[in-house]
């Protein structure tokens, strides 16, 4: 796993903690869809379900199209629940 140094001064300066800094990083690549939901989350270190909590507090939709809801149904159909 590679690392990304910022400057002590860099981080003073946005007055967030570094973890704030990751959940920041994390939301903007996930909404520029650079970022799975589950990529972003680990990044924010949050688990998937507070990732969630933390987009819809902002609401910025989950990223989820017809392609992943016709996956879905297979998936669904698959398993025996549809």
């Amino acid at each position: 796993m590679k690392t990304i140094e910022l400057p002590i001064q860099i981080l003073s300066s946005t007055g967030l903690t570094e973890q704030e800094l990751k959940q920041e990083i994390a939301i903007m690549l996930f909404q520029k869809e650079k970022l799975t939901l589950s990529q972003a989350s680990k990044l924010a270190q949050q688990d998937l379900l507070q990732f969630q909590y933390t987009l819809a507090s902002r609401k910025i939709p989950v990223h989820y199209d017809l392609e992943d809801f016709e996956k879905d149904l297979a998936t669904l159909k698959d398993l025996g629940r549809l």
